[in-house]
Order: structure tokens, then sequence, then C-alpha cells
């Protein structure tokens, strides 16, 4: 089932079955309504509350998540963070540079395949997580959210994702 049948779907569905499809056509473009903007200005405000935090190390945001993937488990392909962290090559390649210009991490061929980049953490980079470990603890705080309130909302747009994913047919 791809975008397009599904949207049919939506499109054939009765307006009783949801209540944002029971509003007034006028308030459909209303940016009040608009998940992807309170899920977009989220994000943008998100990574502004970060940025201090990470200053202090020397990392952008962006960087921070490859070494948050790096801290889970060391010696990762480079595809494997692309796909763990949905970004392509193009993009994470710059960020792995700067990183690796920042003594952070290391790159370099696979033994078992040329094409094959393997990313590691350097004794700096390694350091860095211990050093780290306030800013989950920060951004907690900043939310005004209890943990399980934070577990329970990161799931729920885990699953968003998984959503929006499955209806782009990836």
């Amino acid at each position: 089932e791809n975008f397009m049948s599904r949207s049919a779907k939506l499109k054939s569905t009765p307006a009783k079955s949801s209540p944002l499809i029971a509003m007034p056509e006028s308030a459909w473009l209303l940016l009040e309504n608009q998940m992807c903007f309170a899920l977009y200005s989220a994000s943008l405000t998100m990574t502004k509350v970060y940025k201090p935090l990470l200053n202090k190390f020397g990392l952008t945001y962006p960087q921070y998540l490859v070494m948050l993937v790096l801290w889970e488990q060391d010696e990762r392909s480079v595809s494997e963070l692309g796909a763990r962290l949905y970004l392509d090559s193009g993009t994470l390649t710059p960020l792995l540079k700067r990183l690796e210009t920042h003594a952070f991490v290391t790159r370099s061929r696979d033994a078992r395949g040329e094409r094959r980049v393997i990313v590691a953490l350097t004794p700096t980079g390694k350091r860095l997580h211990k050093q780290s470990l306030t800013v989950p603890q920060n951004i907690s705080c900043a939310t005004e959210c209890s943990l399980p309130e934070l577990k329970t909302l990161t799931r729920q747009l885990g699953e968003l994702r998984a959503a929006l994913l499955r209806c782009t047919g990836n």
C-alpha cells in the first residue's frame, strides 16, 4: 500500500470518523492545526536548547547525534550511521570530517571491502561520553517533563515516524 492509495482511503473516509476531519474546511489550512509545523518548530526550539550545552564540547547537534550512536556501539560503517540517523552519505560525510578534524573519530576503509568506511571513536571521543552525561539531564529539565513522560513522548514520536515511513513506502 503506497501513499497515494492511503491518501485515497483518507479522502473516502466519512467525516465523523475523526474529530480533525469534522473541522470546517477553512480550519484545515490554519497554521495552528498543522502537526508538521508543531514538529518543525519544536525541533528548531529543541536544537536551540541543545546549542549552548553542546558548544562546551565543540559539537553541533547533528554531530552529537553521531556521537550518541557511536557511544552505543563503536566502529560503525558510514551506511550504518546513516540508516540509524536517517541521513544520507552526502549529509553525513561533512559531519564526520568535522568530527575527525576535532579528533573525536577516525574514518578508515574496511579491510573486508574498500568501499565501506568505518567510523571509530578516538580516546578523546570516548572521554567526551562521560563529560556529556549532563546534556540529557539538562534537556529533561528544559522540557519540564518527567522521565516517564519523556519516554512516552519519544515512543509516540517513533511510532509517528514509522507510520510516516510506511506511508512513503520506506
